[in-house]
């Protein structure tokens, strides 16, 4: 008998090396970047990389207190691609110690294993970013007055956190576009969304549309986690079901909401306030074609996202008709043989039919 041949480790920079040590690789490289800050030669470059740039601080109020204000620029690139190394180690982490050990308990298909990865990833970030940008709103009484999503335009100074939190949203969606390097089904379909995503969060943080932004992605995020979340209970146990009817409510609500708060601020607040105009120095962008590209790109977007939602029901409801009927086959009694069938069938077995019966008199005669 021959020997038995080790498994072999993949080669360098193959696919299989790469699926298997990219967090590790990416990990290195954010830990280098963090070095960086140890030696004053290379500080001043780390620091672009982990700290938020371009603050300005101005005095408000009476008592003369100075606050931190920031603004965007060219620097905020290597911001975000540091965060975006940071979503990376986080999605293994999740990965590996959280969906993966849940996995192994359920025995799921291929299909549904790859879907239950993509909801158990998507639903722990939609979570925290919900609370995020809840405490953000919070703070900043961006629902209480809905005014204040156009007056003072443009909005160059945003406060820490809204800033932070744009610069997590869009690394997280930008590292999800090399995640697919590691898909093999559904990639069309992410791709859409992600790069629906990355379009509509980096077009609001550099148009300075960041409150309406922000006040837009809360009710979203809330409605995909619920989706998400009960998309992971339906693959636990496939009776749970009622989530989606929720979620299903809420989808629409959310959709009229986008269009509502969309239109009231490009087609009426915008349009009346005394800065209009088109700068790039002031970053005023407050002119008529961009008011009208952005609602025809947010209206096309809702749209697109309601005939996909029709759809989806429609399918659920045809798979759901079929599976009553289905059930009414199976669990229907069978039907009675009709009078003639057992007479016929009597007659075939040898038995004596009822009006071929002969009277005693007739079987003498025929004795006779």
């Amino acid at each position: 008998m021959g020997f038995r041949k080790k498994n072999k480790s993949p080669s360098m920079l193959s696919h299989e090396f790469i699926i298997q040590n990219h967090a590790d690789m990416v990990s290195c490289l954010a830990m280098t970047i963090l070095l960086g800050l140890m030696f004053e030669v290379t500080a001043k470059f780390a620091i672009m990389f982990i700290t938020v740039q371009y603050n300005v601080t101005q005095v408000l109020g009476e008592k003369n207190d100075p606050v931190n204000f920031y603004h965007y620029g060219p620097k905020d690139v290597a911001t975000v691609f540091f965060y975006l190394l940071i979503a990376v180690i986080l999605h293994a982490l999740i990965q590996e110690y959280i969906l993966d050990k849940i996995n192994r308990r359920l025995h799921l298909s291929k299909t549904k294993h790859s879907k239950f990865n993509e909801s158990g990833q998507l639903a722990a970030f939609y979570l925290f970013s919900f609370i995020w940008g809840c405490s953000i709103l919070t703070a900043e009484d961006f629902a209480k007055n809905p005014t204040f999503l156009w007056e003072g335009y443009p909005h160059t100074h945003m406060v820490f956190q809204a800033k932070f939190f744009y610069v997590c949203q869009i690394a997280y969606w930008l590292h999800t576009l090399p995640e697919l390097y590691f898909q093999k089904e559904d990639i069309p379909r992410q791709l859409y969304y992600i790069c629906l995503y990355v379009v509509h969060i980096t077009g609001a943080y550099v148009l300075h549309l960041h409150r309406l932004g922000l006040l837009l992605l809360v009710p979203h995020y809330l409605v995909e986690l619920l989706f998400h979340a009960s998309r992971l209970f339906y693959f636990s146990d496939e009776n749970k079901q009622k989530g989606f009817t929720l979620w299903a409510l809420l989808f629409v609500i959310a959709r009229l909401l986008t269009l509502t708060l969309s239109v009231l601020t490009f087609g009426f607040g915008l349009p009346r306030i005394e800065n209009q105009g088109f700068s790039l120095v002031k970053g005023n962008f407050n002119v008529l074609t961009v008011r009208m590209t952005c609602l025809a790109a947010i209206c096309l977007t809702q749209a697109w996202m309601m005939w996909k939602f029709i759809n989806f029901q429609l399918k659920k409801w045809r798979e759901h008709n079929q599976n009553q009927a289905s059930k009414k086959k199976t669990n229907s009694p069978k039907s009675k043989p009709h009078k003639r069938e057992l007479i016929r069938g009597g007659a075939t077995n040898g038995i004596v039919k009822p009006d071929e019966k002969t009277s005693p008199r007739a079987r003498k005669a025929k004795n006779s």
